[in-house]
Order: C-alpha cells, then sequence, then structure tokens
C-alpha cells in the first residue's frame, strides 16, 4: 500500500471552489484516500512560497502564482511539473492544456495519465494562435502521456481516428453523487421559490448557448424565472454585455452571479422546473450528470455529447427559435415534467451512480503501479548510490 502515490495536477486545487475538473479531483482525492492512497494535488496559491499542508489526509501543494489569466496558469503548471519530477508518484493530469510540460516527465520514464477534456481548440472563443497552442498540446498529450482518459465515447472514438491506440485510450464518464434532496431556505436570498424557475448553470461562453436561450426565454413572459448561474463582467467582455442586453428585455431573467457555495448550487438546481443545458462542444459534462443526480428535467442543446449523457427522454433544441418553442411546451407541462424527472433519475442510475468513474481511475492507476514501483526503486537506488559517495 505504501507504494500507491497519486499526484493530481491542471487543476487549481480542491477543495473544489472552481469548476468541473477541481469538483472532480475533490472526489477523486477522498475516495483514493479511504482506499488506503497516499494523494498529492497540486493547488494554485497567492503565497510567496512553495507551501505543503494536509487537507482530510491529503498532501496539498500551495505553487505561488502572482500573475492572473491564462498565463498565470501555464506558469502555474510549468512550477507544479517541475515540483512534481522530484515527487515520486503516478501523475495524473487533468486537462491537456499545457501537455507541452509533458515531454519532462516522458523523458523522466514516468508514469503519466492525462484526462483529454473535450475539444479544447475547437471553441470559437479562442483565437487562431490560442487554437494552435490548444491543438499542439493536444498532440502532446497524446505522444508523452502514458495512457489518455476520455470522459465521453465521443472523445475516445476523436483520437482513435487521429491515430491513437486503442490500448492507450479509456472512456470513463464523470459521475456524481445521488442529490436525493436539498434545503429550499437557500433559495429565499435570492427571492426564489421551488418549482418556479429554469435554471443555467454555465461559463458564460458562446460555446454554451447562453445568448440563445437567454434570447428565447426573454422573447415572451413565461410565467417562470430564468436563474442564470455564473460570472458576467459587461465591461470587459462584449458576449456578456450582449447576453445581459437581451435579458434585460425581460423581468424575468435574473442573473446571480458566480457561486461556488456546493449547497446553494445543489439546492438552485434541485428546485428548479427545469434544467437546461446549452454546451455545444465537450464531452461528458459534471454539470449536466450532477443536474441527472438531482433528477432534473433536462432540456439541451442536441449534440452527440448531451445526447448520449441525458438520453433520448430529454428534450432538445438547436437554436434560439427552436428553443424558445421547447420553453413553450415543457415549462407547463406538469405531466411532461415528471416524465422528464423520471428518466433523469433513471439514466444516472444506469450509467452515472456509484462512483463509477473514481473506481475505474482506480483500476487504471492500479495497472501501472509496479510501473511506479519502480520508478521509485531506481530512484531509491540512485540515492544510495549518491550517499555513498
Amino acid at each position: 500500500m505504501e507504494n500507491r502515490k497519486l499526484l493530481i495536477l491542471g487543476t487549481r486545487g480542491i477543495p473544489g471552489n472552481h469548476g468541473g475538473f477541481e469538483t472532480f479531483a475533490e472526489r477523486l482525492a477522498i475516495y483514493l484516500k479511504s482506499a488506503g492512497w497516499q494523494v498529492c494535488v497540486y493547488c494554485q496559491s497567492d503565497e510567496k512560497t512553495i507551501l505543503t499542508r494536509e487537507w482530510n489526509g491529503i498532501e496539498l501543494i500551495d505553487i505561488p502564482v502572482s500573475r492572473e489569466g491564462a498565463l498565470g496558469s501555464i506558469i502555474f503548471d510549468l512550477k507544479a511539473t517541475l515540483h512534481a519530477l522530484k515527487n515520486p508518484g503516478i501523475i495524473l493530469l487533468l486537462g491537456y492544456n499545457t501537455a507541452v510540460f509533458s515531454i519532462l516527465w516522458f523523458i523522466k520514464k514516468r508514469v503519466v495519465i492525462t484526462n483529454m477534456d473535450g475539444m479544447e481548440w475547437w471553441r470559437r472563443k479562442w483565437t487562431l494562435l490560442q487554437k494552435i497552442w490548444l491543438f499542439l498540446n493536444e498532440r502532446c498529450a497524446c505522444w508523452f502521456s502514458t495512457h489518455l482518459i476520455a470522459d465521453h465515447p465521443g472523445i475516445r472514438m476523436n483520437f482513435l481516428e487521429q491515430g491513437v491506440s486503442s490500448d492507450k485510450i479509456t472512456c470513463v464518464p464523470y459521475c456524481s453523487e445521488l442529490v436525493p434532496s436539498a434545503d429550499p431556505r437557500h433559495l429565499e436570498r435570492y427571492g426564489l421559490k421551488p418549482n418556479q424557475y429554469a435554471i443555467i448553470i454555465a461559463r458564460p461562453e458562446p460555446e454554451n448557448s447562453i445568448l440563445e436561450v437567454v434570447a428565447a426565454f426573454a422573447e415572451k413572459p413565461r410565467g417562470y424565472k430564468l436563474v442564470v448561474l455564473g460570472k458576467y463582467l459587461p465591461k470587459n467582455n462584449a458576449y456578456h454585455k450582449e447576453v445581459l442586453a437581451v435579458a434585460s428585455q425581460s423581468t424575468e431573467v435574473l442573473f446571480l452571479g458566480a457561486i461556488y457555495d456546493t449547497e446553494v448550487v445543489q439546492a438552485l438546481r434541485y428546485h428548479a422546473r427545469l434544467y437546461i443545458h446549452g454546451h455545444t462542444v465537450g464531452g461528458t459534462n459534471p454539470s449536466l450528470v450532477e443536474a441527472l443526480a438531482a433528477g432534473m428535467p433536462v432540456l439541451g442543446h442536441y449534440n452527440r455529447f448531451n445526447y448520449w449523457v441525458a438520453g433520448s427522454e430529454a428534450e432538445y433544441f438547436y437554436e434560439q427559435k427552436d428553443c424558445s418553442l421547447q420553453l413553450s411546451q415543457i415549462l407547463g407541462n406538469d405531466q411532461r415534467l415528471r416524465a422528464m424527472r423520471q428518466s433523469s433519475f433513471e439514466r444516472y442510475q444506469k450509467l452515472f451512480s456509484n462512483n463509477r468513474d473514481v473506481k475505474a481511475y482506480e483500476e487504471l492507476f492500479l495497472s501501472y503501479v509496479d510501473s511506479y514501483t519502480l520508478d521509485v526503486s531506481v530512484s531509491q537506488s540512485k540515492r544510495e548510490v549518491v550517499a555513498q559517495r
């Protein structure tokens, strides 16, 4: 058991207060710790020096980064990579945005397992230069990783078509804890009542169809609220400004900002009348899985990713016009919403329950424990030789 050690990189750190990767990293770390693993998670920090601390028996290594934005993330990933080179263990890299650094682990013959995180370079928000950077990093992940994880069958197929060996890539969709209930009192601070609003929980980006959904909802009075979570900065972002401008045409659209309190988000999701998921790019989205875990009726953008997750009994739209039509048909139809709730719960139980994802990750890690043990033995032998000298 002493040789079962995992290093998690690629997130901002845990506890998960930022997004899907952080939430997953927290779940995985806690599960592996309970299974007897040593787990080390690299965290982005505002401190001046590298600090090591403990959280729920999990080792957290705080890496100081003074810069913000994309450059700050690159600096953080580089510093974390350099530190991990000296830290024995299997490496789990969540995302490939800076997989170019994986060449360092490749040279050192370290076991590196990379979660490929959808088609990042497909996103419309990136400039041409940024898309080239992401594409090259995607290639580096394929070349220099020991093994790849796809969170969706469509993502796995994409890499198989690009020439990645089927033995090198495993499909492990995200799962979620069941949400059987949630405290409705969390709604009071926002002036909301259970079952009287639809909700969007997504980053405000064009690929998530926020503009189309908000515009569709605001076309006419719906008799229900539309609650939108996320950080909108209209002074700095033209897309955010456009979304807010369209929303201003209706008094039924509410922007609650970015909320990272898990209990509050769960309550807002659980007590909504309808969950709207407009993501067009990516694989198995954690937020959509969490909606299924809460038994939410789902209205999603129609694409192979969402359809595989939510199933045939969810409702779908292509663009603003049919989104508006679906809202008109679904929001007031209690019978249809009950059927959609039941379908979501059944879909969750079939594919995304019982920690299937973290169990599959552990099984994959265990298949590489011997390689890691060999790495540790070689490192120890080298240290002994140096000591003798």
